[in-house]
């Protein structure tokens, strides 16, 4: 092959950037580790658990705000060395679906699962006292949960659940799988029985209801239910402008070269940023042209990147960028 052929599939061509979202765990904030060695070359359709895909997404930018600093000597004040004086990192981007996550993430607080109220109930806009919890019993899987004969009778296919524990009075992070809120102490939620399945990310569609159980149309995102867990219907998503719970994600972005090669950019640990810090992206919606008659509603979300220390060196860092080369480039 000649040089000019190896050095042609060195231009990284790409049409769009794919989003992938894990948990950190917050009690240690620990992140999702993304091993370019190891998973690098996944299927954008299945990535690796835990990794979620949320879609496409439109106008990706990332920008590295890390400062430095000069070290000056003598009696000039020449630089003869400098250092970094501050650490950071910015991406933002625009979705182009909507779902749970990704209204999750570009709120920035708190998100909450409508569930199914109780007729008598009274109003609330994030929703009113639901329906009660069906128990989750033995045999239940991430893809099937048990609930019974005559309770699945409340269930229908199509429908969409939250499936988590009951709220105990316990204080700190609640949301089995996936930290979704933060409750410093219970007389602030009410009390509320059903207060983890307001906010839980472990919700999913139901594809089918056999005699004794709910077959869900995707596995559960925070892992298979426990015997006593409550099954609630849900019947929309609502977040809000405000709130003190700040959610911790690690990122994946792939962009997938025309010419055969990668280039991946995963973030350990991204907290979102508010619009009044600077080059944050203004967080709400936006109508995008998507033809002569219609315009696709787009959810605009921006995040801070938090440094983590690499393990192989000790080194802290936000940002790893990685690529793979197609198979016919050259390397240098």
């Amino acid at each position: 092959m000649s040089n000019a052929a190896l050095r042609a599939a060195m231009t990284p061509v790409a049409r769009r950037v794919r989003a992938f979202f894990a948990p950190v765990d917050r009690a240690t904030e620990s992140p999702t580790i993304f091993d370019p060695g190891k998973a690098g070359a996944f299927l954008l359709a299945t990535p690796p658990a835990p990794w979620l895909d949320l879609g496409w997404i439109d106008d990706f930018q990332r920008t590295a705000t890390t400062g430095t600093e000069q070290l000056r000597s003598g009696a000039t004040g020449a630089p003869v060395g400098q250092f970094r004086s501050t650490l950071e990192g910015r991406v933002q981007f625009r979705f182009r679906e909507w779902g749970k996550l990704q209204m999750a993430l570009a709120s920035g607080s708190e998100h909450m699962n409508v569930l199914a109220s109780d007729p008598n109930a009274d109003a609330q806009p994030s929703g009113g006292t639901p329906v009660p919890a069906a128990a989750v019993l033995p045999g239940s899987s991430g893809s099937e949960v048990m609930i019974g004969a005559g309770a699945v009778d409340d269930f229908s296919a199509g429908d969409m659940i939250a499936v988590d524990a009951d709220y105990a009075q316990q204080t700190g992070y609640v949301g089995s799988g996936i930290a979704a809120a933060y409750v410093a102490n219970s007389a602030d939620v009410l009390h509320d029985l059903h207060y983890i399945r307001r906010v839980t990310f472990n919700v999913a569609r139901i594809a089918e209801r056999t005699a004794i159980s709910l077959v869900l149309a995707q596995p559960l995102p925070g892992g298979p239910p426990l015997p006593g867990w409550g099954v609630q219907k849900l019947v929309a998503f609502v977040d809000r402008e405000g709130g003190s719970f700040f959610p911790h994600w690690s990122g994946l972005f792939v962009a997938e070269e025309e010419s055969g090669g990668r280039v991946c950019f995963y973030y350990p640990r991204l907290s979102p940023a508010s619009a009044a810090q600077p080059g944050a992206l203004q967080p709400g919606e936006e109508f995008v042209p998507a033809g002569k008659l219609a315009s696709l509603l787009a959810l605009r979300a921006s995040f801070v990147a938090l440094p983590h220390v690499d393990g192989n060196d000790g080194k802290t860092v936000v940002c790893y960028r990685s690529y793979f080369p197609a198979a016919a480039a050259a390397l240098y």
